[in-house]
C-alpha cells in the first residue's frame, strides 16, 4: 500500500501535467492504483522513430519519491525490448542515482531522449533504422488492439479510428477519377465529329464545281455558243473556272 506522502506527491505531479504537459509526452495513472502510470512517447522528428506512439507503463514504490520507479515498454520499437525493465539513471536499476526531486514529466522526458540515442544498456536492442520505421508505422495500431491502451488513451484511440477512415476514403476517390476520364472522352469525339461535318459542308460545293468541270468537254460548251450564244453558256463557262 503507498504511503501518505507517496500518494500526495503523484497526485500533485497528475494536476502538474494536466496543467502543462510535457511535450510529445502522455502520461496518467491507473484508476484504480495510483502507483502504476500508463505513458505515451511520440517519436521526434527527424529520426527513426518519426510518427511512433511508444506505450509503456512506470511502477513506482509505495516509498516514493524516496526510492525510484520501474520502467518497461509495451509497444514494439526497436530500440528496448518490451515487458522489460529499462536501465535508466532513473529507474530502479540505479537506486544510488535516484533523486528525490526528479518527477513523472523528468523520468518520461529523460527516457524519451535516451530512447532517440544509440547507447546500450540493460533491456535495449540493436536494430536497423528501417526496422525502428516499420515499427513506427504499425506502432499505433498495435497500440489500439490493447484494450487497457484504448481506456487509458481514448485521443489515440480516435486518431486510429481517423487515419482507418482517411485510408479507406482515399482509393475512393482515386477510382473515380477514370469514370471523369471516361465521361469527357465523348464530348471530345463529339466536338471532332462536329468540325468534321462543318469541313466536309465547305468542300462540298468545290467537289460539285470539279465534277461539272470534268463532265463538260470544251467542244461541247463551244457547240452550245454557236447554238444560243454566249449568254446561255456563261453559267456553264463559270463553272467550269
Amino acid at each position: 500500500m503507498a504511503e501518505k506522502a507517496c500518494v500526495k506527491r503523484l497526485q500533485k505531479e497528475y494536476r502538474a501535467l494536466c496543467k502543462e504537459p510535457v511535450p510529445h509526452i502522455t502520461s496518467r495513472p491507473s484508476p484504480n492504483d495510483i502507483l502504476e502510470w500508463h505513458y505515451v512517447l511520440e517519436g521526434s522528428e527527424g529520426t527513426p522513430f518519426a510518427g511512433g506512439y511508444y506505450y509503456g507503463k512506470i511502477k513506482f514504490p509505495p516509498e516514493y519519491p524516496f526510492k525510484p520507479p520501474g520502467i518497461t515498454m509495451t509497444t514494439p520499437n526497436g530500440r528496448f525490448i518490451t515487458q522489460k525493465k529499462i536501465c535508466l539513471s532513473m529507474s530502479d536499476f540505479h537506486p544510488e542515482s535516484w533523486n528525490p526531486m526528479w518527477s513523472v514529466s523528468s523520468i518520461l522526458t529523460g527516457l524519451l531522449s535516451f530512447m532517440m540515442d544509440n547507447s546500450p544498456t540493460t533491456g535495449s536492442v540493436t536494430t536497423t533504422s528501417a526496422e525502428k520505421q516499420r515499427l513506427a508505422k504499425s506502432s499505433l495500431a498495435f497500440n489500439c488492439r490493447n484494450p487497457t491502451f484504448r481506456k487509458m488513451f481514448p485521443e489515440y484511440a480516435e486518431k486510429y479510428e481517423q487515419q482507418q477512415l482517411s485510408n479507406q476514403l482515399v482509393p475512393e476517390q482515386v477510382s473515380q477519377v477514370p469514370t471523369q476520364q471516361e465521361n469527357s472522352t465523348p464530348l471530345l469525339d463529339k466536338k471532332g465529329d462536329s468540325k468534321q461535318e462543318d469541313q466536309n459542308k465547305v468542300e462540298a460545293p468545290r467537289d460539285l464545281k470539279n465534277r461539272v468541270k470534268k463532265s463538260i468537254p470544251t467542244w461541247m460548251l463551244l457547240l452550245l455558243v454557236s447554238i444560243f450564244g454566249a449568254v446561255m453558256a456563261l453559267p456553264l463557262l463559270q463553272l467550269r473556272h
